[in-house]
């Protein structure tokens, strides 16, 4: 079995995140929920990210990379919108990733050097999402999936963006349901 390394989005660690956690921890995987916030959870992307901004984004990183000092380095790393930069830094910095999950979001690639061509990933977002589709993620993931060996990208019809987490009104069951059984698929295959 697989062991996940999963970031939260910019609302912080909702109850949504844990359930997905849960999901894969009943599929026999381990699954770390790192606070990246310490403890702090928001109503907004935006006062989220105001956060993020604050506190600044060389801290938010620096605690990510504590959150998987004391744990293996053969982790699958995973982040959820927010969470997504601290979790593609360390697939593509640490050695040792087994693979990588992105939800919502991407990062240029050449933000963190090259994407190691052993490490398979997944990326994961809504066709009309807004924030995927008009911010550059979606070019970004296209980039990733281009420039690796085993790499996808998955688009779900829809506009929202938080739409896996369950404790938010933008959550999609139905796209949920496919985005879980395709993560559960490529940790399978990892495990």
């Amino acid at each position: 079995m697989a062991e996940v390394l999963l970031f939260h989005h910019a609302l912080g660690p909702t109850g949504g995140l844990h359930a997905f956690a849960n999901e894969l921890r009943q599929a026999g995987h381990t699954v770390h929920t790192p606070d990246v916030f310490e403890g702090r959870t928001f109503d907004s992307i935006e006062a989220g990210v105001g956060y993020a901004n604050d506190v600044g984004w060389g801290e938010i990183m620096a605690r990510g990379e504590r959150a998987a000092e004391s744990l293996p380095s053969e982790l699958v790393y995973g982040g959820f919108s927010l969470g997504v930069v601290p979790a593609q830094m360390l697939a593509q910095t640490r050695p040792g990733a087994r693979g990588a999950l992105f939800f919502y979001a991407c990062v240029p690639i050449s933000e963190f050097g090259r994407w190691p061509a052993d490490v398979p990933a997944q990326i994961h977002g809504m066709d009309a999402d807004p924030i995927f589709m008009r911010e550059g993620d979606v070019d970004a993931a296209r980039e990733l999936v281009e420039s690796a060996d085993d790499a996808e990208l998955f688009l779900y019809p829809g506009d929202q963006h938080y739409f896996a987490d369950s404790s938010l009104p933008s959550y999609d069951a139905g796209a949920t349901k496919l985005l879980t059984q395709r993560v559960l698929e490529f940790l399978g295959r990892l495990g």
